[in-house]
């Protein structure tokens, strides 16, 4: 039997539209995904996880994006077929060029999340850093990046406890997870000059002699009782308090004492302490931070490790915004996709901050692009809103990207009511006030 023409040249029908915002980023990774449905599902949970509801678990973006049920996204987590190694090199591959060769930050920290039993992959009784204490849960050690305030994610890895190993898992402590992020980085050809890390990584040889063989200066806390080898005579000294403003991310200033710890002779390495009280110095508010940053940095070394405070503090909110540990599956192959996709809304976000923006116009030499900002007249009205945030800040970014999918989702969220009780006017107003908001065109770099 002859199959007809049309039959044989049959193409994919449309991914279904979302909002502009969400499409035109999703857009970038739209061949990583062979089936149409998957792709929107892709996008749905994009949407979903820059909503404004407080738990972004599957049934709840299910409802917001306007899905009748949730088992089309579980599925699309479970057993869809796309690769989660070919979402995170688009991604890392689209920052480097956002970044067009800029310099950044970047900070190496662990995320911990409590974790009931032990049905979930990789949960164990471990130090979950978000709580301070030994508990049962699940760890990932993560590196994002730092540029001009606002924060970017780059690479996570799990760190699997050795009581939970599979049969093809091989133990990896967190520093030498750590540090296969650092070479993956490098041999992407991210330009990244300084590494911040907590002790625990301060305290790794292994790590820091890493960063040496790559030439990448850090300032990394350390124990109290750090040792150094010192040759016989030589004794430990310090110099005098100096006193310095300690800069929070609000614009505020605390007063703080910062001396140097001088094992023997000054080398290349240097060792720093820093207290909130030079009299009593407090082993609560007193810090040991270890560095090979050259010069005169007194003054300064203590705000540039003090990124790492509240630089890592606003990261684990930022991605607790969107969902980190609201996923309900077990298999960390599920646990995996969720986190890049996280990974990626995040990514989309700071894509659009004010640092970003900056890029985008030296990248481009002050060309026009048809995905640039927004006509000055939609900016303005945009900017009416009584709710928009005119900060520089990611939060304040990812505000008024809330802002811009509202129509979207509150018309999803009321959608069932709609059904029962037909108003014909109240659908065309909100049809008209979306199309509105896809008028909002989001920044994508060339290429």
């Amino acid at each position: 039997m002859d199959v007809p023409l049309e039959v044989l040249q049959h193409k994919a029908r449309p991914a279904i539209e979302t909002v502009t915002l969400i499409d035109e980023y999703c857009k970038l990774y739209q061949d990583l995904f062979p089936e149409v449905r998957s792709f929107e599902y892709f996008k749905y949970l994009h949407l979903g996880m820059i909503s404004e509801i407080k738990r972004k678990t599957l049934p709840a973006i299910a409802r917001a994006v306007g899905l009748e049920d949730a088992q089309g996204l579980h599925h699309f987590l479970w057993k869809s077929p796309w690769e989660v190694k070919n979402l995170k090199n688009r991604r890392l591959k689209i920052l480097n060029k956002a970044l067009n060769g800029a310099s950044f930050l970047v900070c190496i920290d662990e995320t911990g999340d409590k974790k009931k039993g032990t049905t979930t992959d990789y949960v164990d009784r471990q130090y979950i850093g978000n709580l301070g204490k030994i508990e049962n849960g699940i760890v990932s050690v993560n590196a994002y990046g730092i540029i001009e305030g606002i924060t970017f994610p780059l690479i996570f890895k799990v760190f699997k406890p050795k009581k939970r190993l599979k049969s093809e898992d091989k133990y990896k402590s967190k520093p030498q997870l750590a540090i296969e992020i650092i070479k993956e980085l490098r041999e992407l050809g991210f330009n990244f000059n300084l590494v911040l890390a907590d002790s625990l990584y301060g305290e790794s040889s292994e790590f820091i002699d890493t960063l040496h063989q790559y030439n990448i200066n850090y300032i990394v806390a350390i124990r109290s009782n750090h040792s150094v080898l010192m040759a016989s005579g030589w004794k430990v000294r310090y110099t005098r308090w100096k006193k310095f403003d300690r800069i929070f991310s609000n614009g505020k200033s605390e007063e703080r004492f910062i001396r140097e710890i001088v094992f023997g002779k000054r080398r290349a390495v240097r060792f720093w302490q820093i207290t909130t009280d030079k009299i009593t110095v407090p082993e609560n508010t007193t810090w040991y931070i270890m560095t090979d940053l050259p010069g005169d940095i007194q003054l300064s070394v203590g705000n540039t490790y003090g990124f790492r405070t509240w630089i890592e503090y606003g990261f684990k909110q930022s991605k607790n915004e969107l969902g980190w540990a609201d996923y309900r599956v077990t298999d960390y192959q599920e646990i995996e996709r969720w986190w890049e996709i996280i990974f990626s809304t995040y990514f989309m976000i700071s894509l659009q901050s004010e640092p970003f923006k900056r890029l985008r116009h030296y990248q481009n030499d002050n060309t026009s692009h048809e995905t640039d900002s927004v006509p000055d007249e939609i900016t303005d009205k945009f900017c009416l809103h009584s709710w928009w945030h005119h900060e520089t800040s990611w939060k304040s970014t990812l505000n008024n990207l809330r802002l811009i999918i509202q129509p979207k989702i509150f018309f999803c969220l009321i959608s069932p009511w709609l059904e029962v009780f037909r108003i014909p006017d109240l659908v065309k107003g909100f049809l008209v006030l979306t199309r509105i908001m896809n008028e909002f065109k989001p920044y994508l770099p060339d290429g």
